[in-house]
């Protein structure tokens, strides 16, 4: 095998878009109190309006706008208080002009009137007569039947990734379950001779097992499930069989290891004889990860990523985080960002898109995005590093004080 012609960027994205577009995830129905952090997979509209009735958002005393109109610590309108709303229970009272009644903070207007006086803003005189002190607008401190949510308007929206407010916003509206897109069944197999459990009694020689913990949290953060996490030797029989058995439990396969060239390694030949169509990229034009492989088997992804840690996790993050984005409708590469001046000259490689590990720091309130440098089997480059820089193929490099987009971990 060797590694020819390697592919942009952009190019392995549109492949992947190409060969992928029939891989799918199905629907699952689950209650809403297991849905924090779950994909919508269609969208929600509103069975009914919000509020259902016209709601005071103030503790004081509901009235006709009018009467208030004019009113002052040094004049104030005089009313006749005739009752009150219980908090949590309809009223039937009529409320005419001269007239209020009091209303609890989310109690019920009760018909006749169109505002609320604050609480703070009047004064009883005596049982029956209250003092209005300064004067309110129509709909002043008031809720409107349908002004949070009308019925049929479209709550959330289909790859909205739901969050504590919108299960708040599910159970105002009385919905109790929602159809979610199924979690992307991901295996994790690492190769490699010298991997080794990492709480294990480790020879010198050996390598504590990295990459398929590390892989297997960051596909936990795209919203995957992980179904095998397995390391294995570099041995073309053996990884063909544990991958075949594996890939029946998945809609995605990742290989950490075996990407290259070596004598050893047979990533590429597994992938291409497990099914059709096969290998379809084998070495992309990035910096870390370039020998990195993407196939396609019997409608299943599987991805070859390079062994050294900070490589397997840049293209874990770059081309794996797309593909689950898009399975489940999101914005795909929607992840958090900030934007931060260079704090010294960043060099690229030629031809190559780079990845740039940087730390921020903060200096007189703008943010520096500091290069930190160190080899990709490194795996603190990644844990001291805020996140990284992307550097486009054509670009020569960051001068000192360019404007820079940081990627977050």
């Amino acid at each position: 095998m060797e590694l020819l012609k390697v592919d942009t960027v952009e190019q392995v994205m549109k492949k992947m878009e190409d060969y992928f577009k029939d891989l799918v995830l199905e629907g699952q129905e689950i209650h809403i109190a297991d849905a924090l952090g779950r994909i919508l997979y269609e969208d929600v509209e509103a069975p009914l309006e919000l509020p259902e009735f016209r709601r005071s958002t103030v503790d004081g005393y509901a009235v006709l706008a009018k009467d208030t109109f004019g009113a002052s610590e040094g004049l104030p309108t005089f009313l006749n208080n005739i009752g009150k709303v219980e908090m949590g229970k309809s009223t039937e009272l009529i409320v005419n002009s001269g007239e209020c009644v009091y209303v609890p903070t989310g109690g019920m207007l009760p018909s006749g009137t169109d505002a609320m006086v604050m609480i703070e803003h009047a004064e009883h005189l005596d049982e029956l007569t209250l003092a209005v002190y300064q004067s309110v607008a129509p709909g002043e401190n008031v809720m409107q039947v349908g002004e949070d949510i009308q019925k049929g308007e479209i709550l959330l929206k289909r790859g909205r990734k739901i969050k504590a407010q919108d299960i708040g916003a599910l159970a105002a509206l009385g919905i109790e379950k929602i159809t979610v897109f199924e979690r992307p069944k991901v295996a994790v197999l690492s190769t490699g001779d010298e991997i080794v459990d990492p709480f294990s009694k480790v020879q010198l020689g050996q390598i504590r097992d990295i990459n398929t913990y590390a892989l297997s949290a960051m596909i936990e953060e795209f919203g995957g499930e992980i179904v095998h996490r397995l390391v294995i030797q570099d041995e073309y029989n053996q990884l063909k069989e544990k991958a075949a058995e594996v890939l029946k439990d998945c809609h995605v396969l990742v290989i950490s290891g075996g990407s290259s060239v070596g004598t050893k390694d047979v990533t590429a030949k597994v992938i291409n004889d497990l099914g059709t169509p096969g290998v379809f990229v084998h070495g992309i034009a990035i910096k870390p990860g370039k020998p990195t492989i993407i196939g396609k088997t019997n409608h299943k992804a599987v991805f070859g990523l390079p062994g050294h840690p900070v490589s397997a996790i840049i293209v874990c993050k770059v081309f794996l985080g797309y593909l689950l984005d898009r399975l489940q409708a999101q914005e795909a590469g929607e992840h958090k960002t900030i934007y931060a001046a260079a704090a010294a000259n960043i060099h690229s490689s030629p031809g190559k898109e780079t990845y740039q590990m940087v730390i921020l720091e903060d200096q007189n309130g703008e943010y520096l995005a500091k290069p930190i440098h160190g080899k990709s089997g490194a795996i603190t480059l990644l844990t001291k590093a805020h996140g990284y820089i992307r550097i486009d193929t054509n670009k020569e490099g960051i001068e000192k004080g360019e404007k820079v987009k940081v990627v977050l971990f």
